[in-house]
């Protein structure tokens, strides 16, 4: 660690020390910036790292996540990374007994970097959001577009299975903290009266999102997560972020909620995206973009 409490970055590998360019390109420029690039700025290395920030995965595991890369590209872009002092490998002990990657502590830094760009690029009035979405694109944009306005007041914890991987979210004091879970260990959860989630049930998607405080005490603070809810990442994205409604939601995309159903919509309520950026040539007489 350096004096400011930020990881060391490495300093090279092999007898080409500190000067050691990574990619076969350079942009032979001394802006941090522009290293940066010579890092990480190849195709696909950022979404490599993206896959890599919520836990260690096999290389076949990022060939799934990543179903538009090539076995080449995936290769040449771990090596490249490792090259840089991004990524590492090990091998995890019997009776897993496989190798996995993941980032080194310098290359976890990236994830702020990562959660800008993204919402950077969400402005774009191209982003199309019908695209492939990853169970890590997902999470990671919980973490990008929580708004902590609309948080203000909440305090619960729900179970999140993207993709059917657990992640347990807690929100509280206006900040939300989402950790993967191992799945042999994600708690079941705690229920109030009648609020599970019947494939049958009425479903109050008409309900305005309120902010009501949960005192803390009761069930998903102290003894388990109050919902869990599962369904493949854009399912639950377009929950989220394209104003789907839950009876929608579970015929469409086998989204599902398991527990206290108003605790589920009120978490889910709590991440806004940013307005879209003006095209080019709009003066703005109209409004603000996205009004």
């Amino acid at each position: 660690m350096n004096g400011k409490g930020t990881a060391n970055a490495p300093t090279g590998t092999g007898a080409t020390g500190a000067r050691a360019v990574v990619t076969k390109r350079s942009y032979d420029d001394a802006c941090g910036a522009a290293h940066a690039l010579d890092l990480v700025g190849e195709r696909w290395a950022l979404l490599v790292v993206r896959e890599l920030l919520l836990g260690p995965k096999r290389y076949s595991d990022l060939l799934a996540d990543l179903p538009g890369i090539s076995t080449t590209v995936l290769s040449h872009r771990l090596t490249e990374l490792e090259r840089g002092g991004v990524v590492r490998r090990r091998e995890l002990p019997p009776p897993a007994a496989s190798r996995v990657y993941e980032p080194t502590e310098w290359g976890a830094e990236l994830e702020p970097v990562i959660m800008a760009f993204g919402r950077w690029g969400a402005r774009s009035p191209a982003h199309r959001r019908d695209l492939h979405l990853s169970v890590n694109s997902f999470v990671l944009s919980l973490r990008t577009n929580f708004d902590a306005e609309r948080a203000a007041g909440v305090r619960t914890e729900v179970l999140l299975r993207p993709g059917g991987r657990p992640f347990l979210a807690r929100v509280a004091d206006g900040r939300l903290r989402i950790r993967p879970m191992d799945p042999a260990g994600a708690p079941a959860p705690v229920t109030r009266g009648d609020h599970t989630d019947h494939t049958d049930g009425p479903d109050p998607d008409g309900a305005q999102t309120d902010t009501d405080t949960d005192t803390g005490t009761g069930p998903g603070t102290a003894t388990g997560p109050r919902a869990d809810i599962a369904g493949p990442p854009g399912g639950l994205a377009a929950v989220v972020y394209g104003g789907v409604g839950l009876a929608e939601a579970r015929e469409g995309f086998g989204v599902g909620i398991t527990g206290d159903r108003e605790a589920a919509r009120r978490f889910l309520s709590l991440f806004t995206l940013p307005d879209p950026a003006r095209p080019a040539g709009d003066t703005g007489t109209n409004g603000p973009a996205g009004g």
